[in-house]
């Protein structure tokens, strides 16, 4: 039986992306609808009881919550994600924590307003990618050959860098050879590079340069293409 699947999106959607990256490695069909977060539905309130995206519409059935999403189709479609372990699968499990509280310093990085606020972010994320750098084994994915639901994680946490660099080289990569090639193999990877529109670059940029941050003074001062 063929499940109906309906993706709520947001185009900027770091978690919105992951759904999007998983539904295209489990190789199923899917509708993609996106909402203003700024000028929420009805109908979008009724179906997410906490006001964001993702929700996936299963045969009419909603499902909220990236994390929720992505173990439901883990559990229910073929092509398994995760390692076959118990114990691998938790420490799997943990990093991809570790990659939304890299979000989440990421969120930071682009709000703040002043520099010292600004440079306490930017140090924030280089400790948790120094950390990353530890941990990465021989590659090309985060725990050898084979593409797992943790790298479907980071993901949208390295696309965000691809905008963050033409504005300015902040360092965060800075001699960390493993970080920066995994960056580069989920780069190249289908279901990553089609998880947004290709003008996700210029909105993620107008995007920064509203916030009315230290960021987007920077981002004011550069154009796409120059670093």
């Amino acid at each position: 039986m063929v499940m109906m699947l309906q993706l709520i999106s947001h185009v900027l959607c770091p978690y919105v992306q992951r759904a999007a990256i998983m539904l295209t490695e489990k190789g199923v069909e899917f509708d993609r609808t996106n909402i203003d977060l700024a000028d929420k539905p009805a109908w979008f309130l009724d179906i997410s009881p906490l006001g964001k995206t993702p929700v996936l519409i299963v045969d009419g059935f909603p499902i909220f919550e990236s994390a929720v999403i992505l173990e439901y189709l883990e559990e229910t479609l073929p092509n398994p994600l995760h390692p076959d372990t118990a114990l691998a699968r938790a420490e799997h499990r943990a990093w991809m924590e570790f990659g939304s509280a890299i979000l989440n310093d990421i969120a930071g990085f682009y709000s703040v307003a002043d520099a010292t606020s600004f440079d306490e972010k930017v140090c924030a994320l280089r400790t948790k990618f120094l950390r990353l750098e530890a941990e990465l084994r021989v590659g090309p994915y985060f725990d050898g050959d084979r593409f797992r639901l943790v790298d479907v994680v980071f993901g949208p946490v390295f696309r965000y860098f691809d905008v963050f660099d033409e504005i300015g080289d902040f360092g965060i990569f800075t001699g960390l050879t493993r970080v920066q090639a995994w960056r580069k193999e989920l780069e190249r990877r289908p279901s990553v590079r089609t998880a947004v529109t290709e003008d996700y670059p210029a909105l993620l940029r107008d995007f920064i340069q509203r916030r009315a941050s230290y960021l987007s003074v920077l981002a004011g001062k550069t154009s796409p293409g120059m670093v």
